[in-house]
């Protein structure tokens, strides 16, 4: 039934485009595949945003990453613990079911379960009642005045398909269990995925039933993972493909001095991070017994002071990176500007960690993504070089970002004792880091699911759930500026940077780069 599907939708898309004579294929390279096609199983940047080509939320954001409304029309707060949404009708997904308010309240249903890699969209909501097709109203635990902030990304799936095939509890990647939708797909969106051959290439078309007016003039589109930097900027250089990201920096001369290419700069809000095991009794992977040093705050001041930041900018990102003082981007909370990273000193690391007891430094491993982050090999080899020089002998293990992110999760074991991350907030608000990447780790309620460090302040703790409820800004950014406060002095992450993205493609492209390294295929134009 599927393939007969397939080849109709095609078909379809290709009359309504214009027909093969006028067709424009748009082929362009990642790095990586995505991870999933469900759209619940894994809460990362690229995944969602490739996956918001085919799937959509409630609301979604514009180029410039303002809300526009997306499967609702609009939205109110009928009370101070009651959002209400009224569904766009007409909408139908790509195997020509209806949307409707069953569907939201099936997508909620299903990113509840612990399998979800995306709960954290939809923590603190207690219910979900239909108040008729295309009309549902979420019933939070307490007043939530961003309840919609992270939506875009929170994608709706359709339930009778779902169910029909079995699908109705999200894939789980670090327990290795897929569901049907890992595989197939079944969304609103203004595309269709036709082929998937998990990292060889996907195939997209149109779809001819969107109910938005398409900006792109796309017939169909390619998309082929390219690991290797080199090979992929050569494939850009020669042709083969009209567009790739990330362009390494080191290369970002070379494509813009090729006839035909050009590399488009823009700030990302993504800030990259050290994390480091506090919560176990004994750290992994070292030659101290009996206790972790990184519990030990001068432990972690000292790595913090051991870090050359500013050469980490000037020779690994050439540049094309801010030094961060904390956890989110400074275009993202107006009292940013009160914060400083501790200084490079490698006189105070020694110090530091002499009175932690450990004159002589210790042995540990540092864990890394090798293909997720502009340059993150390198800037962890860097790291374990400064490190090395204060006495703390780190030995890198280096790897693919589907291994990493298996293994270092919870589920995965926490096999880690530090590493390297990057985060950037889907609600462009202070909050979700406070929840996700700070909070006391809380499985039961979705709090601190990235919080990797396993960091824990109560104080923290609780300026998160006031943070979440608070509606006054002047208020609500004086308790924001507090908790910083208190993480940053407890070091409880080392923020190292902002980076750039660096979009390689070729000059009849036209697209446009949002800061949130979000691609839509909607706003590409092939000239």
């Amino acid at each position: 039934m599927r393939k007969a599907f397939t080849a109709l939708a095609v078909a379809a898309a290709v009359v309504a485009s214009g027909g093969v004579a006028d067709a424009k294929t748009f082929k362009w390279g990642f790095q990586t595949d995505t991870s999933s096609l469900d759209p619940h199983a894994h809460n990362v940047t690229f995944t969602l945003g490739f996956l918001g080509n085919v799937y959509e939320g409630l609301v979604r954001r514009d180029a410039d990453l303002q809300f526009e409304p997306g499967l609702a029309t609009k939205w109110e707060n009928v009370e101070p613990t009651r959002w209400r949404f009224y569904l766009r009708q007409g909408v139908k997904f790509h195997n020509g079911n209806d949307f409707n308010a069953d569907d939201v309240i099936f997508s909620y249903e299903r990113t509840k379960n612990e399998d979800a890699n995306l709960r954290g969209r939809v923590v603190g909501i207690t219910d979900v009642v239909k108040v008729d097709d295309y009309t549902v109203d979420f019933i939070t635990e307490k007043p939530n005045p961003i309840i919609y902030y992270e939506w875009d990304t929170w994608f709706m799936m359709d339930k009778e398909w779902s169910e029909a095939n079995g699908a109705t509890t999200p894939t789980n990647l670090s327990k290795g269990v897929e569901s049907f939708a890992a595989h197939n797909s079944n969304g609103t969106g203004a595309f269709m995925i036709k082929e998937r051959q998990t990292d060889v290439k996907t195939v997209l078309v149109p779809n001819p039933n969107w109910w938005d007016k398409p900006q792109h003039n796309l017939t169909e589109v390619i998309m082929t993972p390219i690991g290797q930097d080199a090979t992929r900027v050569a494939a850009l250089l020669s042709g083969e493909v009209d567009m790739v990201y990330p362009v390494p920096v080191q290369d970002i001369d070379r494509v813009n001095k090729n006839d035909g290419t050009s590399v488009l700069v823009g700030p990302e809000l993504r800030t990259i991070f050290l994390y480091m095991d506090m919560f176990r009794d004994e750290l992994l992977y070292s030659n101290v017994k009996g206790k972790n040093p990184f519990k030990d705050v001068r432990v972690r001041q000292a790595m913090y002071h051991a870090i050359d930041i500013e050469a980490i900018k000037k020779k690994i990102m050439r540049g094309l990176s801010d030094p961060s003082a904390i956890m989110i981007s400074p275009k993202l909370f107006d009292k940013s500007e009160g914060f400083a990273r501790l200084g490079y000193d490698r006189s105070k690391a020694k110090e530091l960690l002499a009175e932690a007891g450990y004159p002589d430094g210790f042995e540990t491993r540092m864990d890394c993504p090798n293909d997720r982050y502009v340059n993150d090999e390198q800037i962890c080899q860097a790291i374990v070089s400064m490190l090395a020089k204060v006495g703390i002998k780190s030995t890198l293990v280096a790897e693919p970002k589907a291994k990493y992110f298996a293994r270092i999760a919870p589920k995965g074991g926490s096999d880690y004792a530090f590493g390297l991350l990057g985060w950037t907030p889907g609600s462009f608000d202070s909050w979700n880091v406070l929840w996700n990447l700070l909070a006391t780790p809380t499985p039961d309620m979705g709090r601190g699911l990235y919080n990797y460090s396993g960091y824990s302040n109560a104080r923290v703790d609780e300026l998160a759930d006031l943070i979440g409820v608070e509606t006054d800004k002047a208020k609500r950014d004086a308790l924001i500026e507090e908790a910083f406060k208190i993480s940053t002095e407890e070091v409880a992450t080392i923020p190292l940077h902002q980076q750039a993205l660096a979009w390689g493609k070729r000059d009849n492209i036209e697209l446009k780069q949002r800061a949130d390294n979000q691609f839509r295929f909607y706003y590409v134009n092939v000239k």
